[in-house]
């Protein structure tokens, strides 16, 4: 999709986006506001220290309501006065290690999160369009060379993967229980690991090396022969704008879509660290402060030929790129730039290439 397709669709469309203060958040925020849309977000406060939502001005362009979708109550009166049209759920908790940490809140959050949503929808009547973003992480992880397929089981392994595999049924038994009737297009998108500016969360690789940078010590990688599906930012954002938007148009459309790079992209956590490095520059270098820890996969990559055929999505950008971008973006944060207009900058780029 286009700039101009974007901005034809979205523009005065009443768009409701949970989790609007988070780093995905807060990115699709800023296109949904730039392409014109009625923005509504609804989340907790930002959860990290500095956060993109507030060093950017996100909720300048929004009407920004601080909210937890475990409240019910207070979820349908946000729906009740924003009476949106498309719903993109966004909001999680989303690390793997805090989840063995506190797996109650984790599957609070992440499945009766899923549910309330879900039931504001159904009382609502008002919502045409609903997506809701998982993760990579929902399949029954085999280590398997190839990628994995939207038809493959879900069974997420530790308490993080586990609850977006059951948001995942939540939202199939929802579309099927109350939706067949066609009044909602529901679909979810399972996304791979996404990097680019503005992510200051602990437990991310990017952010341990910006950190690293910041602090001038060498970065320390906690598994670097782990292989992830990484991906710019941007990326998984344009397909969920791509899916709500044809599914508004074409419900028979509606459905469960992996959003990954191509396999070439597809890298060890250690190439992705020398990546950094190199794109960094001023000596950056890195260290293996590999210490078990809890489980998590090793392997992990997804089959994206669905959603390129059904949508001729292709990726617009490759690994190197998207470590080229995020470095720009924290760059300019470091030395003081006005970050929306950095934001903006990317995002008009990344519409036209």
């Amino acid at each position: 999709m286009d700039w101009k397709r974007l901005e034809e669709f979205y523009r005065g469309k009443r768009v409701l986006v949970t989790g609007h203060t988070g780093f995905k958040g807060s990115w699709l925020c800023r296109i949904l506001t730039l392409a014109g849309a009625e923005v509504t977000g609804y989340s907790l406060k930002p959860p990290t220290d500095p956060s993109l939502f507030e060093i950017a001005g996100i909720g300048s362009g929004l009407a920004s309501v601080i909210g937890d979708v475990r409240d019910l109550e207070h979820l349908e009166k946000v729906f009740e006065e924003a009476r949106p049209e498309i719903v993109f759920h966004l909001a999680a908790q989303p690390i793997v290690r805090d989840s063995y940490k506190d797996p109650v809140y984790t599957y609070e959050t992440n499945v009766m999160g899923t549910v309330h949503v879900l039931e504001c929808i159904r009382k609502s009547g008002c919502v045409r369009s609903f997506l809701n973003v998982t993760t990579d992480k929902v399949y029954e992880n085999r280590e398997w060379e190839y990628g994995y397929r939207e038809t493959d089981p879900l069974d997420g392994y530790d308490p993080y993967s586990n609850s977006k595999s059951c948001s995942e049924l939540v939202t199939h038994s929802y579309q099927k229980s109350f939706f067949q009737e066609g009044s909602c297009a529901i679909s979810t998108a399972r996304a791979g690991n996404v990097i680019g500016g503005g992510d200051f969360a602990n437990d991310r690789i990017i952010p341990d090396c910006v950190r690293a940078m910041k602090e001038g010590r060498p970065i320390g990688v906690r598994n670097p022969h782990s292989t992830r599906p990484y991906q710019l930012v941007l990326e998984p954002l344009a397909v969920y704008l791509t899916i709500a938007m044809a599914q508004w148009e074409d419900p028979s459309l509606q459905g469960y879509y992996n959003v990954g790079p191509d396999d070439c992209d597809c890298v060890t956590t250690g190439e992705l660290v020398e990546l950094f490095c190199q794109c960094w520059g001023e000596g950056a270098r890195w260290e293996n402060h590999f210490a078990g820890g809890p489980h998590e996969a090793n392997f992990l990559k997804l089959d994206c030929s669905r959603v390129k055929k059904t949508f001729g999505w292709r990726p617009r950008t490759g690994i190197r790129q998207a470590v080229e971008r995020s470095v720009l973006w924290y760059k300019a944060w470091l030395v003081g730039e006005d970050l929306t207009k950095a934001m903006d900058r990317q995002i008009k780029e990344f519409f036209s290439l």
